[in-house]
């Protein structure tokens, strides 16, 4: 997928667990777990306000585009 997500960056740079961030922006574990290993499809705009909010950054912080390869053409 050629969105990248980096919470991962920004909970150890705040040295916050997923446990505690998912406990603060209001989600589970495990569609944070979803959302911060790039399966998801889609982020709400006030999950992702709520995760700006509590990590106290921009969303460029938090998703970045990265160029796929095109193979064969």
């Amino acid at each position: 997928m050629p969105i990248a997500v980096d919470i991962d960056v920004m909970l150890a740079r705040r040295k916050m667990s997923v446990g505690e961030l998912a406990d603060r922006v209001g989600i589970t574990p495990a569609n944070l777990a979803v959302l911060k290993n790039g399966r998801a499809k889609a982020v709400r705009f006030a999950t992702l306000a709520a995760l700006c909010e509590v990590l106290q950054c921009q969303p460029g912080d938090l998703l970045r585009w990265e160029a796929e390869d095109v193979a064969g053409g």
